[in-house]
C-alpha cells in the first residue's frame, strides 16, 4: 500500500509511520492482497448454488437480524451471517461502546496520527462486538452547502483534507480486520428531497471535487462502498452504470463491493446490471417490497441478469471477507460487549485538539484561577432528561456532542462543560454562577461581577428522518439556535469579559456576536462527543495551547457561500469547482474566518522554503491500480519549510501547503490545499515540515482526454498558517 506520509517529522512521527506501514500490511495492500482474496473467493464460489449466491448479495430484511444490515449464513463455506452496522463515529445501538468524535472534529485537528488512531480504535470496537462491516467513513456529503444536515459526519468541503482523513481512517479500521465502507457515493449533498433530487454535475467537477476523496478510499483498499439515495445526472445512484461501473470499478480500480444505502434500490435488473453488488437491508422499511432475493433469482433464470454478473457480485463480497481474513477466528456478533478500553483518550485528544480559537482579545485566555466565573446557557449542562434521552441524538437539549441520525452512537457517559468547569473551579477556589437557561432574563444577575462570563451556544443538524425543533435535517439558516445571538448580547452587556463557546455541526454567522464590545473570546469547540467538558477545560485553562484549524470557511453572510439547499427536484451544481474557500478566493470575498484558520497561545514563524521537482507535463499513463492510474500516486515534488515556536509556551502548529496551477490549465481555483503537517514545538524549538506532492496533486481532469493531466508552466507554491495567512511563496516549472 502506498501510504501518503506527507509530513516527515521527528522521531515520534517516524515511529508512527513505521507503525502505520505495519498496520497497512496487515490490512492487505494493493493488487497482490486482492488477488489472493479473489483466489479464495473463486474457490468458495465453486461450492455455491445459485441460491447461495443470491443469499450472499441480499439482506434478510429490515429489522430481522442483530444488526442494521444482515445477510444469511452460508454453511457450505463457513460463511457467517454478515453483520453490517452503523457507523462513522462508533457502534450504533452498542451496549458499552465509545462515542467517538464526529468526522468533522477529527478533521479540525489536522492531525493524521490522531485521525488514524481514531480509525484503529473504531475498528477495534467493531471487531470486539463482532461487526463485520462498519458503515463509515464518510466522504459524501462533502459539504458544499454549509447548511447540509450531515456534513458533520464527514471531514469537510476540501477534497484533499477529506481524502487524507478517509485514507487514514480506513487503514485504521481495516488494520483490525474489519471491513470499512466509504459512503455515500456520490453527490448526496443535502437531506432535503434526498431520495428524489437529481444532482447534475459536470465531469471535471465530479473528478476534482467529489470523486477525489473516494479515490483515496479505494487506494487504501476499502472493502465496500455505499451508493447514495439521490440521482446523479438523472439516474439513481444505485442504478447508475456510469458512476458504479465506469468511475468506481473501472477508472478507480475498485475491487470490493457496492452496497445500497438502506432502501435506496429501485429496480431488480437495473441495480444488478449497473454495478450494485449487495442490497441493504433487503426490503423496504415496512418489510414488504423486496427487489432481490427471489426476484433476482428469477431475473438470472430469465437471462435478464447474467449468471456471470451474479458471480461477480458474490465474488466481490467474498473477496472483501477474505481480504480482511474474517474467515478465521472472527468474534461472534454481540453488540452488548464492553469494548471501550482506553479509547476515551482518543476522544478527549481529538475533541481538545479540534478546538479552534477564533478570537482572544487582551489575552483573556487562558484562564488563570479566576475568583468568580459565570456559566450561562442550556448547552452548558447535560440534557436533564438523560444523555441518551433522544433516540439517535434527535434533539438539541443540553450540551451538544454530535449531530443526529444514523451516524450516531449512544454516550457511555457525558462530561458537560459545567461538570468539568465545576471540578476545576473547586481545585482553584473559584466560585461559579450557573444559569442553565437560554432565556435572557436573569442573565445580568448571573454575569455581573464575574471575572469572566462563559456563554454557550449551539447549532445542530442531522439526517432527514428526524425533525428537531422544526428542522428536518438541513439547517434553514446559519444562525445559532435558541436565540443564541440575543443570549450573547445580554451576557456581553452584563460582563465586559465574555467568552463565547460554540458547539456546532457547521459554520454559523458570528457577526452579531462579534459586534458586542464585551465579547473578548470566541472558542469554536465543534462537536466533542462524550469528553465535551474535559476537552474544553484543557484549552480554556491552558493545559494545552489550542491547535485546531477550521476545516471550512466561516463567512460574514450566508449568501457569501454561493451554495444553498435546493427545494426542487434538481441541483445543477452551477458553482462547479468553486466551493468553500475556492469560491471565496475566486470571487474576492473576505471571509470572517477562513479555511485553515486557528489561533494559538504562542507564536510561530515560517522560513526556508525549499522546492524540488521531477514532475513532467502530460497525461497519466500508468496501469490502473486501486485508486486509479498508478503514476498518479507517485511522488513528483517535495516542498519543505522550517517553522519555529517564537512564543513562550509549548504549542502545535499546522503549516499548510497550497498550490496554484499554471496558466496553461483550464480555469481552476486560485489555490488548492495539497499538504499539511502538525508540528508540536516547545518554546524556541523549530522543525521542518516536509510536504510530498504526488502526480495527482498537480493534475487537473481533462474532459476531452478523459484523463488526469499535469499542465506545463509555472506552479505557484505557498505555505502558511491558513488559506489566507500565507507566509512563504515560491514556484517551480514543469515542462
Amino acid at each position: 500500500m502506498h501510504l501518503r506520509i506527507f509530513a516527515v517529522l521527528a522521531a515520534t512521527s517516524l515511529a508512527w509511520a513505521e507503525t502505520s506501514e505495519k498496520q497497512a500490511r496487515q490490512a492487505g495492500s494493493g493488487f497482490a492482497a486482492w488477488d489472493a482474496a479473489y483466489s479464495q473467493a473463486s474457490t468458495a464460489l465453486s461450492k455455491l448454488s445459485q441460491q447461495d449466491k443470491v443469499n450472499i448479495v441480499t439482506g434478510v430484511g429490515w429489522n430481522k437480524g442483530p444488526c442494521v444490515g444482515n445477510t444469511p449464513a452460508i454453511a457450505s463455506i463457513a460463511y457467517p451471517q454478515l453483520c453490517l452496522q452503523d457507523g462513522p463515529l462508533g457502534i450504533r445501538f452498542g451496549g458499552s461502546v465509545t462515542a467517538f468524535t464526529p468526522g468533522i472534529q477529527a478533521a479540525s485537528t489536522w492531525d493524521v496520527e490522531l485521525i488514524r488512531q481514531r480509525g484503529v480504535y473504531l475498528g477495534a470496537e467493531a471487531r470486539g462486538v463482532g461487526v463485520h462491516v462498519l458503515l463509515g467513513p464518510v466522504a459524501g456529503a462533502l459539504g458544499k452547502i454549509p447548511n447540509g444536515g450531515r456534513n458533520w459526519e464527514g471531514f469537510g468541503p476540501d477534497p484533499y483534507l477529506t481524502g487524507i482523513a478517509m485514507s487514514e481512517t480506513i487503514e485504521g479500521i481495516q488494520s483490525n480486520g474489519v471491513q470499512a465502507c466509504a459512503k455515500h457515493f456520490i453527490l448526496n449533498e443535502q437531506e432535503t428531497n434526498r431520495e428524489t433530487i437529481s444532482s447534475v454535475v459536470d465531469d471535471r467537477t465530479m473528478h476534482e471535487l467529489y470523486l477525489f476523496p473516494f479515490a483515496d478510499a479505494v487506494h487504501s483498499n476499502v472493502a465496500s462502498v455505499m451508493c447514495s439515495y439521490n440521482k446523479v445526472n438523472g439516474t439513481w445512484a444505485c442504478e447508475n452504470d456510469k458512476i458504479q461501473n465506469g468511475l468506481l470499478k473501472k477508472e478507480l480500480g475498485f475491487k470490493g463491493y457496492v452496497m445500497s444505502d438502506w432502501n435506496a434500490q429501485h429496480t431488480t435488473n437495473g441495480a444488478a446490471n449497473s454495478g450494485m453488488d449487495m442490497t441493504m437491508p433487503g426490503s423496504d422499511f415496512d418489510g414488504k417490497t423486496i427487489l432481490w432475493g427471489p426476484q433476482l433469482n428469477t431475473a438470472v433464470n430469465n437471462g435478464q441478469v447474467s449468471k456471470a454478473r451474479l458471480d461477480d457480485m458474490a465474488k466481490r463480497i467474498l473477496a472483501s471477507w477474505y481480504l480482511l481474513e474474517q474467515n478465521s477466528g472472527y468474534p461472534a456478533t454481540n453488540l452488548k460487549t464492553n469494548v471501550q478500553g482506553n479509547h476515551k483518550e482518543n476522544v478527549r485528544a481529538v475533541a481538545r485538539d479540534g478546538i479552534v480559537l477564533l478570537k482572544n482579545d487582551d489575552d483573556i485566555l487562558p484562564l488563570k484561577k479566576p475568583s468568580k466565573l459565570a456559566v450561562i446557557g442550556s448547552s452548558s449542562v447535560v440534557n436533564p432528561a438523560g444523555r441518551n434521552a433522544c433516540t439517535d441524538r434527535g434533539c438539541n437539549t443540553g450540551a451538544l456532542g454530535m449531530g443526529w441520525g444514523s451516524g450516531t452512537a449512544d454516550y457511555p457517559y457525558f462530561v458537560a462543560p459545567y461538570d468539568a468547569l465545576k471540578t476545576r473551579a473547586q481545585s482553584d477556589g473559584t466560585t461559579i454562577n450557573l444559569l442553565s437557561s437560554d432565556s435572557t432574563s436573569g442573565v445580568a444577575n448571573a454575569a455581573s461581577g464575574a471575572d469572566a462570563a462563559l456563554v454557550f451556544i449551539t447549532a445542530d443538524s442531522g439526517e432527514g428522518y428526524i425533525t428537531v425543533e422544526g428542522v428536518t435535517g438541513d439547517r434553514p439558516n446559519l444562525d445559532p439556535w435558541h436565540n443564541g445571538n440575543q443570549l450573547v448580547q445580554a451576557v456581553a452587556q452584563a460582563n465586559k469579559n465574555t467568552i463565547v463557546v460554540v458547539h456546532s455541526t457547521g459554520p454559523i454567522i458570528l457577526e452579531t456576536i462579534l459586534a458586542q464590545p464585551g465579547v473578548k473570546a470566541v472558542v469554536w469547540a465543534g462537536l466533542p462527543s462524550q469528553e465535551n467538558g474535559n476537552a474544553l477545560v484543557d484549552v480554556l485553562y491552558g493545559l494545552v495551547s489550542p491547535s485546531g484549524k477550521l476545516p471550512y470557511t466561516i463567512a460574514k453572510s450566508e449568501s457569501d457561500y454561493g451554495t444553498a439547499v435546493q427545494r426542487g427536484g434538481t441541483d445543477l451544481f452551477t458553482e462547479g469547482l468553486f466551493i468553500d474557500y475556492r469560491h471565496f478566493d475566486k470571487n474576492g470575498i473576505a471571509p470572517r474566518y477562513e479555511f485553515g484558520f486557528g489561533l494559538s497561545y504562542t507564536n510561530f514563524t515560517y522560513s526556508s522554503l525549499s522546492i524540488t521537482s521531477t514532475a513532467s507535463s502530460g497525461p497519466a499513463s500508468g496501469d490502473t491500480i486501486p485508486g486509479g492510474r498508478s503514476d498518479l500516486w507517485e511522488t513528483v515534488a517535495t516542498v519543505t519549510a522550517v517553522v519555529e515556536n517564537t512564543g513562550g509556551v509549548q504549542g502545535a502548529v499546522v503549516p499548510q501547503l497550497y498550490i496554484s496551477l499554471p496558466s496553461s490549465a483550464p480555469s481552476s481555483p486560485p489555490k488548492q490545499l495539497r499538504g499539511f503537517a502538525k508540528l508540536k514545538l516547545a518554546p524556541g524549538e523549530s522543525n521542518t515540515a516536509t510536504f510530498i506532492l504526488r502526480r495527482r496533486d498537480l493534475s487537473y481532469w481533462d474532459t476531452g482526454r478523459q484523463n488526469w493531466v499535469v499542465p506545463s508552466g509555472s506552479f505557484g507554491v505557498v505555505v502558511g498558517a491558513s488559506s489566507r495567512d500565507l507566509r512563504l511563496n515560491g514556484k517551480f516549472d514543469v515542462y
